[in-house]
């Protein structure tokens, strides 16, 4: 932990703290060394009642004892108003107006839905990737109307996004642009939030389909891994990896799996020749995140896991890896249509959700973003 937070506690408050991912921040975060849960809201129906009454807990961990008995709070800022940093789990069709509300309210937030992933001003930012992005915050206060001093929203990507965004991330960092990308999922049934799919849709069957899931992963991945501009009246934007354009197809499937993404993926590098097999997993071993070297305590010491068995990475075995905090690849070999094939896998729930909110949290407080 840096020398900024040494002996520090900070108020945090989460949104949406009923739901699948709102239940993760709680165990996440009733653990942090220096994030201190303090406030908790839902919806209306919630609102009022104990934690425990409040919620269907479904986590393999129990309830947190102190967070038992903690009142259900509206998602009204007012309501939030001690705590520095919010994290926000609320599903999209509310998210907009509440943290809309809450950064009008001079509060930090940091979010898991999609609303604002697209907004130029907003960063997007999966933690063992993009953390540069935060330079974009204080363009975000300035433009605001009215302009703000300590209220901003960041955005972190979509489950699927993320768990092959970090292998292309390291991929680009050791050999330079990736020219095009094909990746076909097999995602859990936890990334449909709770209660998911009926059982007669997923049992017995996969689905190969996920509504607006491609679009997502295809459009997301040009704003996180590509770069930052500056134009003649000092207005800075995301160049969604225009320097070097990236072709990328998607093709999204459901699968009877509780958690953890598996995701094939096939690379075609810009510059040749390509790098062989062993020059890529070399290249992913020596893969470290800024947020792991800044020392942000929920970073993975290992940003990318390199499998050497035939048969890995598998959800069952490897999604609790570092507590779900970094991404498991294996298969490593060479593609006959593209460059280099690998399977990637990350724990959705985790870094593909509420860890990295909470990284991206971390690296903001050690950087003096939040005071």
């Amino acid at each position: 932990m840096g020398s900024d937070t040494e002996g520090k506690k900070i108020r945090v408050g989460v949104l949406g703290a009923t739901g699948t991912v709102g239940q993760r921040f709680i165990v996440l975060l009733s653990e942090h060394p220096y994030f201190v849960l303090h406030a908790l809201g839902a919806s209306s129906r919630s609102a009022g009642k104990p934690y425990s009454k409040a919620v269907s807990w479904k986590q393999v961990k129990p309830i947190p004892a102190f967070v038992r008995d903690m009142v259900v709070q509206e998602c009204k800022p007012e309501h939030f108003s001690d705590c520095s940093v919010v994290f926000s789990g609320l599903d999209a069709d509310v998210a907009g107006n509440i943290e809309a509300a809450f950064r009008l309210a001079e509060l930090a937030v940091f979010s898991n839905a999609k609303n604002y992933r697209r907004d130029p001003y907003v960063p997007l930012i999966v933690p063992l990737v993009n953390t540069s992005h935060f330079s974009m915050i204080s363009q975000q206060q300035s433009l605001h109307n009215p302009p703000l001093k300590k209220g901003f929203i960041v955005t972190n990507a979509n489950c699927s996004t993320t768990g092959f965004v970090v292998p292309l991330a390291a991929l680009e960092k050791a050999f330079g642009p990736i020219e095009s990308c094909l990746i076909t999922t097999m995602q859990a049934i936890s990334g449909a939030g709770y209660p998911g799919l009926p059982s007669m849709d997923i049992l017995d069957n996969v689905v190969p389909y996920i509504s607006g899931e491609e679009e997502k992963m295809e459009w997301e991945t040009l704003k996180i891994l590509g770069g930052m501009t500056t134009d003649d009246d000092g207005v800075k934007s995301f160049d969604m990896h225009s320097k070097q354009p990236l072709r990328i197809s998607a093709s999204c499937n459901r699968v009877p799996v509780l958690e953890g993404h598996t995701e094939c993926v096939s690379v075609r590098f810009a510059k040749r020749p390509p790098p062989s097999p062993q020059q890529v997993r070399d290249a992913f071993l020596a893969y470290t995140s800024d947020a792991y070297a800044l020392g942000c305590p929920s970073a993975p010491r290992h940003t990318v896991f390199v499998h050497e068995d035939p048969d890995r990475p598998q959800p069952r075995l490897d999604r609790d890896f570092q507590l779900g905090a970094g991404v498991c690849v294996g298969r490593v070999r060479e593609c006959r249509v593209l460059d280099i094939k690998f399977v990637a896998m990350a724990n959705n729930v985790a870094i593909g959700a509420a860890t990295s909110s909470i990284i991206n949290a971390e690296f903001a407080v050690l950087k003096g973003i939040i005071s």
